[in-house]
């Protein structure tokens, strides 16, 4: 890589930075006088009025959580509060998914525009930036037909008519996709069609034809003109002219038996780009719980120049995965063999989103590993991002709330906040244990048709997030650094405690169901008591309760994924579900999630007067 792009990769991630923190300013909007962003506040308030909320603080807030967080728990909370209907509610959804399209569609443009006058890159990265941006504008123009057919018409309707028996109709129908064995994949890239005698399993390219006519188009566009362009610095361009062309044919594909393989080759393309500048394709599932329809998710990652990377955190997951391998896994050395070779092969990259588009406008990554594909996987390894810079930054930049100080108390908080804004390096080193160590371990233990036989109950991923969480818990309570260890705990705390807030938000449920463990663990040790005010002990006896319990529940865990037994079999010792939601089984735990959510309903975006953020600046 040349002198000069390395300089313009610092410029770029520079202007990305600043542009970031700008964003998080506009918070100020309900900390301070009325003066302040006065055209941002206006803004907000005509989007507020559109969809016919009152113009008051909390629900500005909620308002600004949509637009700069990407998250809209707190609006659903304030469409609640107002009396909304669900049917309003998921309206309300759509017209606040097209205004913050629309937002980020033009700070988009407007980056690129000032990357192309400056002359950043070279001439193949900017070309390639504009091309990735076209297709952005496609995706994300589609998503909303995606959302409306796939998540707010399909699967109501498969609810209501097969109730608990859904995924026993769709194996029995063939409307699952099929992998290159014959066999149902873990994820579709088709939709369900109601006819006549039940469902027909169409392509993406056959149901959403101009939406998928409108990417194909624009991603062949960027393929012709980047073959016409040099990459001198990075030498990416054939790795990405291929991948892009394996994206084209992907989303074009009409032969359902094709498209696993299909975009099995796009991942496999896109494990060989190795550049600083990263291009991200539809690959998690989250938000279809029946066939793990893969969202359209589209984005360019950069990486930090100056990010060291997470040595540290790999070498201890490496330790733990071989301590407990040797303990547990006799007869079953082939997992072994591919988690290792997965391991060894993983590419880190550490740094901040730069354009994001369609279904990322709902919500970015605060980390990522990727492909799901194991098989690719066993070619090709895999690669995972952190965007710690991001997740900083939102933390510094998001108003204090009543709720946080009733909860945790005034000296835990002010802890909290002690590492957020005066210790940004042991804040790092805390995110590369929890997050960079939540992502490691979601490599662990898989086979190649692991996900599969676990998700016989179609609830695999509610068990996968807290897994991934415990494995990197696991490597850092084995190896232990001192100076981060009590804020450790209090990252398990939080978590534990702010995933309640997900209870209603399909899409995150298993971010949820794992918040629901973690409350368990953290119960049944000690470190919470319930009394109508949560007492909560941080002391080091506690502490060590909390690590065997962890210890021993993570070691049942592993042996259930080395089993591959359904993942519904872990998850109901700790979960069920009750009318669409899962409550807690401990009735401890129960009765401190019900005290939480109501909580959260009522004072959950109250912003906290007595403590000011400024003062922290």
């Amino acid at each position: 890589m040349s002198k000069n792009f390395e300089n313009d990769l610092v410029e770029v991630y520079e202007i990305i930075t600043k542009r970031q923190k700008e964003l998080g300013e506009y918070f100020k909007i309900v900390e301070n006088d009325e003066n302040t962003f006065g055209e941002m506040r206006v803004f907000i308030d005509n989007f507020l009025e559109n969809i016919g909320l009152s113009k008051i603080k909390e629900n500005r807030l909620s308002a600004l959580t949509r637009l700069i967080a990407l998250r809209d728990e707190q609006l659903v909370q304030s469409l609640m509060k107002e009396k909304f209907s669900d049917q309003e509610i998921d309206d309300t959804k759509e017209i606040s998914y097209l205004w913050v399209k629309d937002f980020y569609l033009q700070r988009h443009e407007d980056l690129l525009l000032l990357i192309e006058d400056k002359r950043l890159l070279n001439e193949f990265y900017r070309i390639l930036l504009r091309g990735v941006h076209d297709v952005g504008i496609s995706l994300s123009h589609w998503q909303s037909s995606w959302t409306e057919h796939i998540i707010n018409t399909i699967n109501p309707g498969l609810k209501e008519e097969f109730g608990e028996g859904v995924l026993k109709y769709l194996n029995e129908n063939n409307l699952f996709d099929k992998n290159s064995s014959g066999q149902s994949a873990d994820r579709s890239y088709s939709v369900l069609k109601k006819v006549e005698n039940g469902y027909k399993a169409l392509s993406y390219a056959e149901f959403f034809k101009d939406e998928v006519i409108s990417v194909v188009e624009n991603l062949r566009n960027l393929t012709e003109k980047l073959s016409q362009l040099r990459d001198d610095d990075t030498h990416h361009k054939d790795e990405y002219i291929a991948y892009f062309e394996a994206l084209a044919d992907a989303f074009g594909e009409t032969n359902r038996d094709e498209l696993i393989e299909k975009w099995s080759d796009v991942d496999r393309r896109w494990m060989r780009i190795t550049s600083p500048i990263q291009v991200g394709h539809p690959m998690e599932y989250y938000e279809d719980h029946y066939r793990k329809a893969v969202a359209l998710e589209w984005d360019v990652r950069i990486s930090n120049p100056k990010n060291e990377g997470a040595e540290k955190t790999y070498q201890n997951i490496l330790h733990m995965y071989k301590t407990l391998f040797s303990k547990l896994g006799s007869g079953k050395e082939n997992v072994l063999d591919l988690t290792l070779s997965n391991l060894q092969r993983v590419g880190l990259y550490i740094g901040r989103p730069a354009l994001y588009y369609a279904a990322e406008f709902n919500g970015l990554f605060s980390a990522q590993v990727v492909p799901n594909d194991e098989i690719v996987s066993k070619e090709e390894g895999k690669k995972i991002f952190a965007f710690s810079d991001n997740i900083l930054d939102s933390l510094r930049a998001k108003p204090f709330l009543k709720i946080q100080n009733k909860i945790f108390g005034k000296e835990f908080m002010e802890k909290e906040r002690e590492l957020v804004f005066k210790k940004a390096p042991l804040w790092y080193r805390v995110y590369e244990a929890t997050t960079v160590g939540h992502e490691y371990g979601h490599i662990l233990w898989l086979d190649n048709d692991t996900e599969s036989k676990m998700n016989a109950s179609g609830v695999f991923k509610n068990i996968e997030e807290f897994k991934a969480t415990c494995g990197g818990l696991m490597a850092f309570f084995m190896r232990e650094d001192d100076a981060i260890k009590e804020y450790v705990l209090a990252d398990i705390l939080k978590r534990a405690v702010g995933l309640i807030a997900w209870m209603r938000t399909g899409e995150v449920e298993p971010y949820y169901c794992e918040g629901l463990i973690h409350l368990s663990a953290l119960f049944d040790s000690g470190v919470f008591r319930f009394d109508e005010e949560l007492k909560i002990d941080m002391s080091d006896e506690a502490y060590e309760r909390l690590k065997q319990w962890y210890f021993d529940v993570y070691e049942s865990l592993a042996k259930h994924y080395l089993d591959k037994k359904d993942a519904n079999e872990f998850l109901s010792k700790y979960a069920v579900k009750v009318a669409g939601i899962y409550l807690p089984v401990d009735k401890n735990v129960k009765s401190f999630v019900d005290y939480y959510w109501s909580l959260h309903q009522n004072i959950g975006r109250d912003i906290d007067e007595e403590t000011k953020r400024e003062d922290w600046l």
